[in-house]
């Protein structure tokens, strides 16, 4: 799916999942697509509820060259695939979907996203090396979450569930601990409902995946002690979410909130190099994202 600068034949691409009129993925790869002089590209965002993917793309046209996935369609994806990437298949779920001659090929590039956007503010706060993570959430952006924290070398990895762990989820823990290696984080699962806690001491990072517009559940901090230094929270709309907002409120700004879009540029990153077959264009994607953060403000 490679492109020339300057081509103008038609591809067209988008982003689809319920809802979906809030995602920042078109400014991301239209940016893109004019800067490497994909004249003729075109991407958009499309409506597609729960169990409707595999009646849409069954629609799509071969000038259709890929689609991005969010919720609640990234399983779907997956299993719509006939190829797929070795960490969308350990996740269970695809966040990207190409077309090749064999059908469509799925991948996950939310894991390379998070863990790109969690390695520079890390970097950037001089936290120090990951030892300990709490991931909020069980659904297939905690999954993603998990594997870039395991990416990343953490320690060790804790899901804080609300309820019961997804299948999904349970499986892949499962398939982590059967190939489990000596620098391979142990993952652990607690429930939610005694509330989140922010203890520096036992997390060097917490990522958020809970829905956008969820409740901030109760925030535990002991007396004294230092909070975790850095928040990534997956959702960006609406921002400040409820957890961002909580967070930053119970410790003081000592925590360095990092907002989704962090890991919105980074996997639309390795989407856009999957879809053109083009080195993506990391600065110019970054500098119309915070162009149109600042118009939206």
């Amino acid at each position: 799916m490679s492109g020339q600068p300057g081509e103008s034949r038609p591809r067209r691409a988008a982003v689809v999942g319920s809802p979906v009129q809030h995602s920042l993925s078109p400014v991301l790869h239209r940016a893109a697509y004019a800067a490497l002089g994909l004249t003729g590209w075109t991407y958009d965002r499309v409506e597609v509820a729960q169990g409707a993917l595999p009646s849409h793309i069954g629609a799509l046209g071969p000038e259709w060259v890929g689609l991005s996935v969010t919720m609640p369609g990234k399983e779907e994806a997956l299993a719509l695939s006939v190829e797929a990437s070795p960490e969308a298949i350990l996740a269970g779920a695809a966040n990207t979907l190409v077309r090749r001659g064999s059908g469509w090929y799925a991948d996950n590039t939310d894991v390379a996203g998070l863990a790109t956007a969690l390695q520079r503010e890390l970097d950037r706060t001089g936290a120090g090396p990951l030892r300990q993570a709490l991931v909020l959430g069980g659904g297939a952006t905690a999954r993603s979450a998990v594997l870039a924290l395991r990416r990343l070398g953490a320690l060790g990895v804790t899901l804080l569930v609300r309820g019961r762990v997804r299948p999904e989820t349970a499986a892949m823990l499962e398939r982590l601990e059967q190939h489990r290696g000596p620098t391979s984080p142990r993952v652990r699962t607690e429930r939610m409902a005694e509330g989140i806690p922010l203890d520096g001491s036992a997390f060097q990072v917490v990522v958020g995946t809970l829905p956008a517009g969820a409740p901030a559940p109760v925030l535990h901090l002991p007396a004294g002690r230092a909070p975790a230094p850095v928040l990534l929270d997956a959702t960006y709309a609406p921002w400040p979410s409820a957890l961002a907002q909580a967070v930053a409120g119970r410790t003081g700004g000592r925590v360095s909130v990092v907002r989704g879009t962090a890991m919105l540029l980074h996997q639309a990153v390795g989407q856009v190099e999957l879809m053109t077959g083009r080195s993506a264009p990391l600065e110019a994607m970054s500098t119309a994202l915070e162009e149109h953060l600042g118009d939206a403000r």
